[in-house]
């Protein structure tokens, strides 16, 4: 995927049409539609603003890397923030706090099962 692509993907994920997307990125709507028929690059800056707009990286929209894939589709920015913390724990704390998230999981399939 180009980034035309992933730039119009990620904008219709986050439900903005491209005018509602370059008033709140402070660009003219004709760039955004440049951008997603791959016509125009933005400058770092608007990349920067177009990225936490939609909620993922600028790695993402240029690259397309599949972590920042995988990133990008926590729409939960608390709950991303908090799997970020996790990320820097030690092998063994990370193992518990999977141990915990696997348990609740587990909990909650089996109470539905139950209903």
């Amino acid at each position: 995927m180009e980034f035309k692509e992933r730039i119009k993907e990620a904008r219709v994920k986050k439900g903005l049409s491209q005018s509602q997307l370059s008033k709140a990125i402070g660009v003219h709507v004709t760039n955004i539609s440049r951008y997603e028929r791959g016509e125009n690059r933005p400058t770092s800056d608007v990349l920067t603003r177009l990225a936490n707009e939609l909620d993922v990286t600028a790695d993402f929209l240029m690259d397309g890397s599949m972590d920042d894939k995988a990133q990008s589709s926590i729409s939960d920015k608390e709950l991303l923030s908090q799997f970020r913390e996790v990320e820097k724990l030690n092998q063994e704390d990370k193992h518990l706090v999977k141990t915990f998230i696997d348990a609740f999981l587990t909990k909650r399939k089996i109470q539905k099962l139950a209903v």
